[in-house]
């Protein structure tokens, strides 16, 4: 099976930008097949900022800011956070971190 068919298998729709159509259809293989898109390869860091996001959408309905990531991050990084964040998604956060996360795109959002 080649690497189109494997994302054609494991992806649920997704809009023209590439993002999730229905968050509630984000698990985590459709997370690896989202990275691998982005070309990151996911590692402890990443799925701790994934699941944060993923809870906080299941607590308030809405994608996190970034900010609150940082702050979420910054309980373990200190002061580093914010760096960290885009270390791990170097295109910015709504293109990289919202899309792998299975949030729907924040239209309201810049692109960074």
């Amino acid at each position: 099976m080649d690497q189109a068919t494997d994302f054609a298998t494991v992806l649920p729709e997704l809009d023209a930008e590439g993002y999730l159509v229905d968050p509630a259809d984000w698990n985590e293989d459709v997370a690896r097949a989202l990275a691998q898109s982005e070309n990151i390869e996911l590692n402890d860091d990443h799925w701790d900022v994934l699941r944060f996001m993923r809870d906080f959408y299941e607590e308030n309905q809405v994608a996190a800011d970034a900010r609150f990531v940082i702050k979420h991050l910054a309980e373990r990084m200190g002061r580093e956070a914010q760096k960290k964040l885009f270390v791990l998604f170097p295109y910015g956060y709504v293109k990289q971190a919202c899309k792998i996360a299975g949030m729907r795109r924040p239209r309201a959002w810049s692109t960074g």
